[in-house]
């Protein structure tokens, strides 16, 4: 009987993954109660089964009385002393009790505490298995599809996909394999709730971890994402080393990497911008894929105004204006976009990149890097102090110009009188 009982609970073990202990501990409090049922609930008793042998032990404690009131939890001083004279009043008494049967109540109750206590337990270690993996990507296979709602198994446990976390247009078939971010896992009187998404931005980061090996093992850095589901996102990165580029490597050769993460997300586009520690380069590299004449940014306001040639106008606004939207939510400044003819009709000068020697190299600072006379910066002098404009530029060349066309013009007098005159060289 003990053989087939230990085999029944490892059976059990097995079915609920649950430990030998927890299975233990939640039949000896369903015998503690079937007892208690049985023979009331006033008793004192404790219940123990033997780890290795299965043999269940049942004890009821008394306590030793001048007077009995409650047979249940109390035992005369005399009846005490029949059984061992160095008893005295306090004392408690430990009982073994061997009760044929606890009846068909006391064996369902028994029956549903087991069963309770096995389903906490099991709920509690699929919490802690999910809860040591929120913030992560998991696969998951689709059940089924009711209302807009997708049933997804997780291997260990079912959750609900809910429509506001899907990707608009997004279809699912029944054992469709599915990438899944896990946002959020809370405790509840039904078991955890595991909150899963594929809307989610962490989701694109994670897509590029798998894909992407610089950034899995930290050589590339995502500095930010934005997105919008379904659309574009856009994704920040940077890289500390210097033989690292870090858009190339999420890009990869001819597109590869960032095409996988793309085809995962079905057709959403991934732009892959490279961060800047100059804002005026960050909210330039943020309106990727347009190119970017120049930034000017209005501090006192969080206005970035930024000059597009006219031919990118309408890509760096983007369809709806979503490009910009996603720049302005990824640079944390308003964007507001002209083009070049409209610059040039308020009497913007325009002004080109120059080259700036750092310690390093020598770099080219864009134009876009523009800055008013009065205004005080403390970005580090290596970078740049002020940039010339087009006019001043413009003015020099015109002086150089003239200086040549005078010295090849110069007429110079021959000492040679022979010559009789002045000679042109």
């Amino acid at each position: 009987m003990q053989y087939d009982f230990m085999s029944a609970l490892d059976d059990l073990r097995k079915q609920h993954g649950l430990d030998k202990d927890t299975l233990l501990e939640a039949i000896e409090s369903a015998v503690k109660s079937a007892y208690r049922r049985n023979y009331g609930g006033g008793h004192d008793v404790n219940v123990e089964v033997d780890r290795e042998s299965g043999r269940i032990r049942i004890t009821q404690f008394k306590e030793v009385v001048e007077e009995v009131t409650d047979d249940r939890t109390e035992i005369s001083l005399e009846e005490a002393r029949s059984r061992d004279p160095s008893y005295e009043v306090g004392d408690r008494i430990e009982f073994e009790v061997a009760p044929e049967r606890f009846g068909r109540i006391a064996a369902q109750t028994s029956k549903q505490v087991i069963m309770q206590r096995v389903r906490e337990a099991e709920r509690e270690r699929i919490y802690q298995q999910f809860i040591d993996k929120e913030d992560e990507m998991i696969t998951g296979l689709v059940q089924r599809v009711h209302d807009g709602n997708v049933l997804v198994d997780l291997g260990a446990t079912e959750s609900i996909l809910e429509p506001a976390e899907q990707i608009p247009g997004e279809r699912f078939r029944e054992g469709d394999r599915v990438k899944l971010y896990i946002a959020e896992v809370n405790k509840t009187t039904k078991g955890p709730q595991i909150v899963l998404s594929r809307s989610h931005p962490q989701l694109v980061k994670r897509l590029m971890e798998l894909e992407v090996p610089e950034v899995h093992d930290g050589e590339v850095e995502i500095v930010k994402i934005v997105r919008e589901a379904g659309a574009r996102s856009k994704v920040a990165v940077r890289s500390e080393e210097a033989n690292v580029d870090p858009v190339g490597a999420c890009v990869g050769q001819r597109g590869a990497r960032v095409q996988s993460v793309v085809r995962e997300l079905k057709g959403e586009k991934v732009d892959i911008v490279r961060w800047s520690p100059i804002q005026e380069e960050f909210v330039a590299n943020s309106l990727s894929p347009a190119d970017v004449s120049r930034v000017i940014l209005q501090k006192d306001s969080g206005i970035a105004r930024v000059v597009v040639p006219d031919d990118q106008l309408s890509l760096a606004i983007g369809k709806a204006g979503q490009n910009a939207r996603l720049s302005a939510k990824l640079t944390g400044w308003k964007i507001d976009i002209e083009s070049e003819s409209e610059w040039q009709e308020k009497g913007a000068e325009a002004q080109e990149g120059i080259k700036v020697s750092t310690q390093d190299q020598e770099v080219r600072v864009p134009g876009f890097l523009l800055r008013d006379e009065e205004e005080e910066d403390d970005r580090p002098s290596r970078l740049i102090d002020r940039i010339r404009s087009d006019a001043e530029k413009e003015q020099v060349q015109e002086d150089e110009h003239s200086e040549q066309e005078s010295e090849s013009d110069e007429v110079e007098e021959s000492p040679d009188e022979e010559a009789g005159g002045p000679q042109k060289k």
